[in-house]
């Protein structure tokens, strides 16, 4: 009997050093370049650190070790921007690449994300079983798209960071961004989803995209999105809330910003950010037997202070490196959003101003 025991645990104990060893060969360093397409479209040119013009995909997967793309898709945006026209677009070139795919759903003409899901204009007025339908339609018809033209992307995500839920909308500005009070609070004007008055919706939109992920591609991996990668409590409650009323979901994917983290929270450090990040992922793929992914991390670029971006540098190594060695092989990978940018608008590109990686980006390399 006892020898029966012991055999049983070493097996185990060899399973698990496989599957962690595995997550470490299998570990994806990737990039949301989701505004590529508009840059080159404005004349933008790419260069390495030689100064030589360089293919912004070519030079992320061969001098970074890039090996795989996010791209978002809205439903109808203004002028075509993130569509499924140009989804298809880069996803052409991503496969000539012979880099993965991931899709990333935002349901919505714009913007989503935790401080507004905005209802998309040609889905207002809906009842909440015509706009599960709508949902459907939109997730099998880009995705179709993809299929017919020989593209299969790898992970496909049903909403973008829906920490308070899906499809729910604010008031707005001209521009489309959210209008705040005094207190910082903004006003809900149409919601069917969000998670504190629609709990029950907001899964049943997540089951309804996953199916329609798996109607089109039965072995895609669909990912949740939540923000704040190093907020146990809020994983616990939208991931509880999401599978009691039915909602599925085969990945957990995360977002890992210390910088924004921090803003406003002069008691914050980014260590302890990371810190608190990789313990969630462990804490996330235990209790909820599925794998993660930080689908989404940046740090600043300040070309006037170097060692702002070796910090950068820095943290993102050790994200990256944590990540892949602490987590038992249960986290999959990490993509940084828009690294392309340039400086001057968006804080947390990791390009300088003559479209070139700064050091920042080192860190994918250095990072063993």
């Amino acid at each position: 009997m006892l020898n029966k025991l012991l055999l049983s645990v070493l097996m185990v104990s060899l399973a698990s050093l496989a599957h962690a060893q595995n997550g470490k060969k299998d570990f994806v360093k990737g990039a949301d370049v989701g505004f590529l397409t508009a840059q080159e479209r404005q004349g933008v040119k790419f260069h390495d650190r030689q100064g030589r013009e360089r293919d912004c995909l070519e030079l992320l997967k061969n001098d970074y070790q890039i090996s795989a793309i996010r791209m978002r898709v809205w439903v109808n945006p203004r002028g075509g921007s993130c569509d499924k026209n140009e989804l298809l677009a880069m996803a052409r070139r991503v496969k000539a690449l012979d880099m993965d795919l991931m899709v990333n759903f935002h349901y919505s003409d714009w913007w989503a994300d935790p401080a507004k899901q905005p209802i998309p204009k040609a889905w207002l007025g809906h009842s909440f079983e015509e706009m599960k339908q709508d949902l459907h339609d939109h997730t099998v018809e880009v995705l179709s798209l993809l299929k017919e033209n020989g593209i299969t992307p790898k992970w496909v995500q049903v909403g973008n960071e829906t920490s308070n839920g899906m499809l729910w909308s604010v008031k707005t500005d001209e521009r489309g961004w959210e209008v705040k009070d005094s207190l910082g609070r903004t006003t809900i004007t149409h919601s069917m989803g969000h998670i504190k008055t629609e709990p029950q919706q907001y899964a049943g939109f997540i089951r309804t995209g996953y199916d329609a992920v798996k109607e089109v591609f039965p072995d895609a991996i669909v990912i949740i999105h939540l923000d704040r990668g190093h907020q146990q409590s809020l994983y616990d409650h939208n991931l509880d809330t999401v599978l009691k009323y039915g909602g599925k979901f085969d990945m957990v994917g995360m977002s890992l910003y210390p910088y924004w983290a921090m803003e406003g929270h002069p008691d914050l450090k980014a260590d302890d950010i990371i810190t608190d990040c990789i313990a969630n992922i462990r804490h996330v793929s235990e209790k909820y037997h599925c794998d993660v992914m930080i689908v989404e991390t940046g740090y600043e670029v300040n070309e006037q202070h170097p060692e702002v971006m070796e910090e950068g540098r820095r943290q993102l190594a050790r994200a990256i490196r944590e990540a892949r060695n602490e987590t038992g092989g249960h986290c999959r990978g990490i993509f940084y959003w828009e690294p392309q940018c340039l400086p001057g608008g968006y804080k947390l590109g990791a390009f300088d101003h003559q479209a070139s990686p700064t050091v920042i980006m080192d860190g994918f390399i250095e990072s063993e």
